[in-house]
C-alpha cells in the first residue's frame, strides 16, 4: 500500500485551535496512518516537503447545490439533464480547486453524479446527497411558472430534476422513500418560504406537522436524517418540535427557536454569503425583483444568526448555497462569519461542526489516525488571515483527497 511522507509543516488540528510545529504526518491508501511530534519512519513513502506552511483537514461546504446552475432557478426549466450533468462537473472541480474535498448537496444532486466522482468521471469532492428536496404545492420546492400544469418531460427540465412536490403526510412518505432508493444520504425538505422561489411568501409555513413526521420517521427507519429548509423562528420551532437534525439557513432564528434547537441536539448550517452575493450581483442573471425583495428580508439576519446560535451553543456549519455564476464567491463565507465569530470558529464551522453534520466524526474534518486523508496545504496562518481562502485556490499549494493529490506544487 502506498505511503506518503509529509515533513516541515505548522499542524492545524481544528480541536486544537492552534498552530502546532514539529509534527509528521504518515498517509497510508486513502487513511492518516500516524502523526506525531516525533520523527516517523516510513522507509517506502515518498516524503513531501511542505516548506514549513500549514496542513490543515480538508474544508466542507455542508449547503450546496450542485446542479443549480443558473441563478433564477426557472431558467433550469429549458435546459436538458445532460446540459445540467456538464455544468455540475465544471462547478465540482472548481469546489475542490477552491480546497473543499468534501460538500453537501441539499437538493438536486443525485446518485448518478456521486457515483461519477467516485469513479473518477469527474473530479470533485466528495458528494453526500439529498436527491430531490421534497416540498409542498405552491412552496419553496415547487418552481413552476403559473401556467406550467405539469407533463414535461424530466429529461428536458431541469426544474423537474432539482425538486419534488407532496401533499399530506402519504405523499411526504412516499416521496422521502423514494430519494433514499435513490441513494439520498439525508432527507430535504421545505418548511418555510424561500428567496429563489417565485410566489410563497418569506414567512409561510410549509409542511405541516403530520408531514414532517412522516419524513422524519422515514428517514429514521431507512437510518437517515432529516435536514430543513427554515428562515422564520416558528419554522424553525416547527421542525425542532418533530425530529428534524439540522435547520438549513436560519436567518430569521431568534433565542426561543435556538435554546430549543440546543436542547434537541441540532445544527444550523448557516450560508451568509449566498444573500450577499444575490443582493450584488443577481439581478444580471436573471433573478426577478421579487425574490431580490425577499433577499433584502433575511440578509441582515445571517450575522444576527450566528450570534443568537453562539449564545446558546447550537453548533454552526459551513454553507454556501450559491447558485450559477454566483458559485465563484464559495470562500468568502469564511470572511464573512468572521465578523461575528472568531477565525478558528470559522474553520470549524468547515471542518469538526461540517463532519458532525455528515455523521463522519473522525473520518472527516480531522487529520486524526484513521481519518481519511483529506489535507490541504496554505501558503500562510489562516488562523491570522482567512482571506487565505479565497482567490480559487490561489493559496493553495497542496489539496489532497483520499490520500492522492489533486493539486501538489510542494515538489
Amino acid at each position: 500500500m502506498s505511503q506518503t511522507l509529509l515533513r516541515n509543516f505548522q499542524l492545524l488540528e481544528p480541536e486544537h485551535g492552534e498552530l502546532r510545529g514539529g509534527y509528521q504526518l504518515l498517509i497510508e491508501g486513502d487513511k492518516v496512518k500516524e502523526v506525531s511530534d516525533k520523527p516517523i519512519k516510513g522507509d517506502n513513502a515518498t516524503v513531501v516537503d511542505c516548506g514549513g506552511r500549514t496542513v490543515m483537514p480538508g474544508l466542507i461546504d455542508a449547503h450546496v447545490h450542485v446542479m443549480h446552475s443558473e441563478v433564477n432557478v426557472r431558467f433550469l426549466e429549458a435546459m436538458p439533464l445532460t446540459l445540467l450533468t456538464a455544468r455540475a462537473g465544471t462547478r465540482l472541480r472548481a469546489m475542490i480547486d477552491r480546497g473543499f474535498t468534501t460538500v453537501r448537496d441539499t437538493g438536486g444532486c443525485d446518485w448518478g453524479v456521486k457515483t461519477a466522482v467516485e469513479t473518477g468521471h469527474f473530479v470533485g469532492p466528495r458528494v453526500f446527497i439529498a436527491g430531490k428536496s421534497i416540498g409542498p404545492t405552491g412552496g419553496h420546492a415547487d418552481s413552476r411558472r403559473r401556467t406550467d400544469m405539469g407533463g414535461s418531460c424530466i429529461c428536458c427540465d431541469g426544474l423537474q430534476f432539482k425538486s419534488a412536490t407532496a401533499d399530506g403526510a402519504d405523499e411526504v412518505r412516499k416521496a422521502a422513500r423514494e430519494q433514499m432508493r435513490q441513494g439520498a444520504d439525508h432527507v430535504k425538505i421545505m418548511m418555510s418560504g424561500g428567496v429563489a422561489s417565485p410566489y410563497d411568501p418569506l414567512d409561510s409555513l410549509q409542511f405541516s406537522i403530520p408531514e414532517v413526521q412522516a419524513a422524519v420517521e422515514e428517514a429514521h427507519a431507512f437510518g437517515r436524517y432529516v435536514c430543513a429548509h427554515a428562515y422564520s423562528a416558528e419554522a424553525i420551532i416547527r421542525a425542532a418540535h418533530n425530529g428534524v437534525r439540522t435547520i438549513e439557513h436560519g436567518n430569521l432564528i431568534n433565542d426561543e427557536a435556538a435554546k430549543l434547537m440546543k436542547e434537541k441536539g441540532m445544527f444550523l448550517v448557516a450560508n451568509l454569503v449566498a444573500y450577499y452575493a444575490m443582493k450584488e450581483r443577481a439581478a444580471r442573471f436573471g433573478m426577478t425583483p421579487e425574490s431580490l425583495e425577499k433577499n433584502d428580508m433575511v440578509i441582515d439576519g445571517g450575522l444576527k444568526s450566528l450570534e443568537i446560535c453562539k449564545r446558546a451553543g447550537v453548533p454552526v456549519a459551513y454553507g454556501s448555497d450559491l447558485l450559477g455564476d454566483l458559485h465563484v464567491d464559495q470562500s468568502r463565507e469564511f470572511i464573512l462569519r468572521s465578523e461575528v465569530v472568531s477565525p478558528i470558529e470559522v474553520i470549524r464551522s468547515a471542518t469538526t461542526i461540517a463532519a458532525q453534520v455528515l455523521r463522519q466524526e473522525g473520518r472527516l474534518g480531522t487529520l486524526a489516525p484513521g481519518a481519511f486523508a483529506d489535507i490541504i496545504v496554505i501558503d500562510g496562518n489562516p488562523l491570522k488571515n482567512l482571506g487565505l481562502f479565497e482567490g480559487q485556490g490561489q493559496h493553495l499549494s497542496a489539496i489532497m483527497k483520499g490520500g492522492k493529490f489533486h493539486k501538489n506544487r510542494l515538489n
